[in-house]
């Protein structure tokens, strides 16, 4: 029987005692008059408090104690005392043990309502999925069911409809409103050749594409997969809670017996008296709430998070970036746009070009990119290499028409000479923020290539932003030391570590986390090592690829505004499980020495039914709470 059934069940049975408790000062009873109470309260305790009562014992059999102990000690006890007082005609309270076991699912139906709302953004993303898509096939359009899309289907896409499912434009430009999967409010504009999201909306033009990602493997899909996972972790501080709670039974348990035998005992109350102070104890320190306090803060800033294209994995990844001191950044394709060009060629510019783009044409890095963009610009033949290896930390090698040629770095130009003029060419260049790459042919070097990446338009503003909050940034890059310390310089960088290896990017980490936490920004594929190493590691989505395996945090956009968002919610949704957890704590603090009587002289009493709906309230306003993180604002960093 679920929740909100058992609920149901138990406030039909619980309706005509409470009738009888607002109806008993003009005289109505309720037919029967004890033995109906009985016989509806067993009915409660059977159906609605089972659970809890099962709960209880499977708990007790393990040597531990939970929640439900207390609501069924609670519960159980005016049950029973009341069986007894009823055969010895005295006064009974089957009331108290209905109306608890009542408010108490009152509060889990509430409670449930408002956590399925805050789990409602994994809900909403699944929605966002198209439920079509059109499919050229034999030159001709068809309407399938998304299930039907294959990876290298030819779709259509018309202005208005829905994008089904990730690809690359084949044909015609648009612009497309990608903001519920990345959060990004305005339109991009795609053309041939640009990635497609699944599940994003096509504003204006009409164009095709092709399949490339479908069902589970979209972007959405990975998304989806990825806030559920981490709406069902748990954070460190979450055990703390756990071993707190641990505690508190027993002592609750201790607390409630003290306080029957004070009562019953030293004050010389009536049994019955004692045992309701007692009761009313056990049932108010029910810490549901704080075993609310942090699962709901979390599923609430995770999905929250999501909605602004902000991916964090799991609960440890929140706690630890409330402590972060530390934010190192990779500069190609992080700081800078990863899109560098040729700007200058010292030497013989086709012989030198021609060297460059042959041994760099198998290269995946983007200098490489950058020079063989501009041979064919130039329309060069390439020439063919032999014997090709890449030297690490250097640059490449290989024969070409029978004479050993290399393309490389400073460290692969220290190998041979470098005359005067080249070396005040190259430190020119340098100093305007350009790498400079060395050319080199039987022995002899022929030539320069400058190559300039330029920082990303939120680069500075988010930087200045992050150092507004007091963090410390730091730029970590294999390039050489004057172009790191230039673009350093460009976006208002505190600190540049050059000439680091990508290998060695990961003990560089290690270096700074002597000094406190650090956090690492970087594109989730080279710097993998470093991201794992990192207190926080902050990949940079690309394209259709979140890069869900590296770091804990992933960033949909590829904006570096991002970062800043990212800390500022994982510290909201961290501030609010503190919260709630110091609300649940002051909560029990109170309600307990209530309820055990203490202040009944200045006429401050809570009954059993009373205390149990407390406990429930308390319960709401801890998911309410947690609720509250939807309504959070965010830093705005304009470009």
């Amino acid at each position: 029987m679920t929740i909100k059934n058992r609920f149901i069940f138990s406030l039909l049975l619980s309706l005509p005692m409470l009738l009888q408790m607002v109806l008993m000062p003009v005289g109505w009873m309720l037919p029967g008059g004890n033995w109906t109470m009985f016989l509806l309260t067993s009915g409660v305790m059977a159906v609605s408090a089972r659970p809890f009562i099962h709960s209880a014992w499977a708990a007790f059999k393990n040597h531990h104690a939970n929640m439900d102990t207390l609501v069924a000690i609670g519960t159980t006890t005016a049950y029973l005392y009341s069986i007894y007082a009823l055969f010895q005609h005295q006064g009974v309270f089957f009331e108290s043990a209905a109306f608890v076991i009542t408010f108490i699912l009152l509060g889990q139906v509430l409670e449930e309502k408002m956590r399925h709302n805050a789990s409602s953004a994994v809900e909403k993303l699944i929605d966002l999925q198209a439920k079509e898509a059109t499919v050229i096939r034999a030159g001709q359009a068809y309407q399938v069911p998304l299930e039907q899309v294959r990876v290298g289907d030819s779709l259509q896409v018309k202005p208005g409809e829905k994008i089904a499912v990730d690809g690359v434009i084949t044909a015609g430009t648009s612009s497309i409103d990608e903001s519920m999967v990345t959060g990004e409010s305005l339109p991009v504009t795609k053309k041939a050749g640009d990635h497609v999201i699944g599940s994003t909306i096509n504003q204006s033009g009409t164009f095709t594409f092709t399949a490339q990602k479908v069902g589970n493997e979209t972007l959405l899909a990975q998304i989806v997969a990825l806030v559920k996972k981490a709406q069902t972790s748990r954070a460190p501080i979450q055990k703390t809670a756990d071993q707190i709670s641990n505690i508190f039974v027993p002592v609750v348990l201790i607390i409630a017996i003290l306080t029957f035998v004070i009562w019953n005992v030293f004050l010389q109350a009536t049994g019955v008296q004692a045992l309701l102070f007692a009761v009313s104890v056990v049932v108010i320190a029910c810490p549901c709430a704080l075993g609310l306090a942090t699962p709901t803060a979390l599923m609430v800033g995770t999905g929250r998070s999501a909605k602004a294209g902000v991916l964090i994995k799991n609960g440890e990844v929140l706690e630890a970036a409330n402590n972060i001191q530390t934010i190192v950044f990779d500069k190609t394709g992080t700081i800078t746009n990863a899109q560098p060009q040729v700007t200058d060629i010292v030497g013989d510019t086709q012989q030198v070009l021609q060297v460059a783009a042959a041994l760099e044409k198998n290269s995946e890095h983007p200098l490489a990119a950058a020079i063989l963009q501009a041979a064919q610009a130039q329309q060069l033949e390439i020439p063919t290499v032999k014997d090709f290896k890449a030297l690490i930390g250097q640059g490449v090698q290989g024969q070409i028409n029978h004479q050993l040629a290399f393309v490389g770095n400073e460290k692969l130009a220290a190998a041979y000479h470098l005359n005067n003029d080249f070396q005040q060419q190259m430190m020119q260049l340098q100093e305007q923020a350009k790498t400079v790459v060395v050319v080199g042919c039987s022995q002899n070097l022929i030539g320069l290539i400058a190559i300039q990446d330029t920082p990303k338009p939120s680069a500075i503003p988010t930087i200045a932003a992050l150092k507004n909050q007091g963090l410390k940034t730091v730029m970590l890059t294999g390039d050489n030391e004057r172009v790191a310390q230039a673009i350093g310089q460009q976006v208002g960088i505190d600190q540049v570590i050059a000439n680091v290896l990508p290998s060695d990017k990961a003990d560089t980490i290690k270096e700074l986390q002597q000094q406190g936490h650090v956090a690492f920004v970087g594109d989730g594929i080279n710097d993998a090592p470093a991201l794992t190493t990192a207190d926080v590691g902050i990949a940079m989505g690309s394209g259709t690829d979140i890069a869900i395996e590296s770091g804990g945090i992933v960033l949909v956009r590829n904006d570096l505004r991002g970062v800043v968002q990212a800390l500022e919610l994982s510290k909201k949704t961290f501030k609010r499980i503190k919260l709630n957890l110091f609300w649940a704590f002051i909560y029990n603090a109170l309600g307990i020495p209530i309820a055990a009587g203490l202040f009944v002289g200045w006429g401050l009493l809570l009954s059993p039914e009373l205390a149990g709906l407390a406990m429930a309230l308390s319960s709401i306003s801890v998911v309410f709470s947690s609720l509250l993180l939807n309504k959070t604002k965010l830093t705005t960093i304009p470009v």
